[in-house]
């Protein structure tokens, strides 16, 4: 039986149970959703009092990359769905638990192998499905990475094949630039230390976030693809920083990046909210990255849609119907720790939430770090240009200080 069709009561025999591998913000904001629908949430992070372990029926700290402490953590609880929410997990694990019939990994325990590795959806992408994506070539050594260098080009961009946030990203503009990217490269990755892809510059005029859902149609029980607005944003050092939905496209670009989303999500399978991030100019459109999951610059739909990607998310995953309607013009900035302490407190708070249309999300981490993403200032407008001003204007009220 679907999930959909019967949803239990949580704490009961009759629960529907659902394990977050990953409970940072992005997974505070699922839980709370699942919650609203009746589910019992079971959320796992790497530290402890992460912002979705303060929301969930239950939480965890463990190793998720540790196969056999993740293997039992999972016989212990018995969810229904698992659903990795960060890539640092140990994948094959999560096969050996989906070939069982353990649990239901979502996407699928093939997708989450996939993303995880930007190895893996470059070549899927790229190879397998031939969609457009920028030059690239993957190196185990400094000596490899100067050899994909002379491939690609300068400038170009070195990441670790597994990391997230921008995290061990540079871009190269010449030879001096090799053995700093390198290092920072090696420092940077979550997981298989020492393999990077490097990525020849592509001449885009902006990057979308085009959020996709594959979702259970209600009249055919069959699964079906809908494509929320697309989402413009600002990148820093591959950080995000802003992002506004909707993002003006011409409806040839619109209809390619849906076309590319598509046929990437479709190859993925399994049901859930993807973020599949492309390159824009005119009415061309270039592959980047696909998530499996809900996607940082998609917070600004907590304010812009009827129902946001965390909502998406839990519906798709529950086999329930989907609405990606857009409410009004929305925007997001980012809220940074501004310093390195544990139980920061935050002054401004009222101040930003008197700004017209702006709302704020803290994420209640228990430990700040000068670039640490500690919350969002998100706001509506008439256009994305007065939504993105006064969710800049909010972001800028709210005042990080120290407890000490």
């Amino acid at each position: 039986m679907m999930i959909g069709q019967r949803i239990g009561t949580p704490l009961s025999t009759s629960a529907t149970r659902v394990m977050l591998l990953g409970a940072g913000e992005l997974g505070k904001e699922v839980i709370i959703a699942l919650q609203r629908l009746g589910v019992e949430v079971i959320a796992v992070d790497r530290y402890p009092n992460a912002p979705g372990h303060q929301v969930a029926h239950r939480s965890h700290v463990i190793d998720m990359t540790d196969a056999k402490t993740l293997r039992a953590l999972v016989e212990k609880e018995r969810p229904h769905l698992i659903v990795p929410e960060i890539e640092a997990i140990a994948t094959d694990a999560l096969a050996a638990i989906e070939t069982e019939g353990v649990a239901e990994v979502i996407p699928t325990a093939r997708a989450t192998q996939l993303t995880m590795n930007r190895e893996g959806i470059r070549r899927l992408a790229a190879e397998e499905l031939g969609l457009p994506t920028s030059p690239y070539a993957f190196a185990d050594s400094i000596d490899e990475l100067k050899a994909g260098i002379a491939k690609v080009g300068y400038p170009c961009v070195v990441k670790p094949v597994m990391s997230s946030s921008g995290k061990g990203q540079s871009v190269l503009r010449s030879d001096a630039d090799v053995e700093p990217a390198w290092q920072y490269a090696m420092a940077g990755g979550r997981v298989n230390h020492g393999r990077v892809i490097v990525e020849g510059f592509i001449n885009f005029e902006y990057e979308i976030t085009q959020l996709t859902v594959r979702a259970i149609d209600s009249a055919t029980q069959q699964t079906v693809t809908c494509f929320c607005e697309p989402i413009g944003h600002v990148q820093v050092a591959g950080d995000y920083v802003e992002s506004w939905q909707p993002q003006p496209m011409s409806p040839r670009a619109l209809e390619r990046s849906r076309d590319i989303a598509d046929k990437v999500t479709t190859a993925l399978g399994g049901r859930g909210l993807f973020g599949v991030e492309l390159f824009v100019r005119g009415d061309d459109v270039w592959f980047s990255e696909v998530s499996p999951r809900p996607h940082d610059t998609g917070l600004v739909t907590l304010a812009s849609q009827r129902f946001s990607e965390f909502e998406l998310h839990a519906r798709a995953i529950l086999g329930l119907p989907v609405d990606t309607t857009l409410r009004a013009p929305g925007a997001s900035a980012v809220i940074y720790g501004g310093l390195d302490e544990t139980g920061i407190a935050f002054e401004g708070v009222a101040q930003a939430l008197a700004v017209p249309g702006a709302d704020l999300r803290l994420f209640g981490k228990p430990e700040s770090f000068v670039k640490r993403r500690m919350g969002v200032a998100l706001a509506t407008g008439s256009d994305i240009g007065e939504a993105l001003q006064r969710a800049k204007q909010a972001a800028a009220a709210v005042k990080p200080v120290s407890t000490r």
